[in-house]
């Protein structure tokens, strides 16, 4: 599949290495989490960089420790309907990951902004959709709805225009 970063399509260098296949030295490489797991001891001394396919029924915190050692994350969306991985995306921000987090799976143009607002920044994308519509996504919308994590220089939160006159924190509903 395409890969889409920065809203241009890029080779994509990793190798994703099966739970039973060996791994070059120092390739970068990509496994299931069950390997990671599994294997850790060794894949801690990999030579080249080191990724993860991570499952969307896992939760974010079991990852938490091996984030420093690890540059690109993978976060399937087997529907179109499930949603999951946006919340695991922000999480691992949260958490002070700055690596790649890619989605893959049933990803569509109008899903993009979103994806972009919670931290994914590479998405394997189908030939369904040509590339203009995908950087046409990319740009589309300059309004967030979330607050705080990933904004464009000319991108606001909805919150903030709506109320430019007050002080965000007071105005704002939030818990206790």
């Amino acid at each position: 599949m395409p890969l889409l970063k920065n809203n241009t399509i890029v080779p994509d260098t990793w190798i994703q290495a099966g739970d039973d296949v060996a791994i070059f030295p120092n390739a970068d490489v990509v496994v299931s989490f069950a390997r990671l797991l599994k294997q850790w001891e060794s894949l801690s001394k990999h030579q080249g960089k080191l990724g993860v396919v991570f499952g969307n029924a896992d939760r974010a915190e079991a990852l938490s420790l091996f984030l420093p050692k690890l540059s690109l994350i993978i976060l399937p969306f087997p529907a179109f309907v499930d949603g999951r991985a946006y919340s695991i995306a922000r999480q691992f921000r949260e958490f002070g990951y700055r690596g790649e987090l890619r989605a893959t799976g049933n990803i569509l143009p109008d899903q993009l902004q979103f994806m972009l607002q919670v931290g994914f920044d590479a998405f394997e994308i189908s030939d369904r959709f040509p590339l203009a519509q995908w950087q046409q996504a990319a740009r589309q919308m300059s309004l967030a709805y979330q607050r705080g994590l990933f904004r464009r220089g000319s991108e606001a939160e909805v919150w903030t225009e709506r109320h430019t006159d007050a002080e965000p924190w007071l105005e704002q509903p939030h818990a206790g």
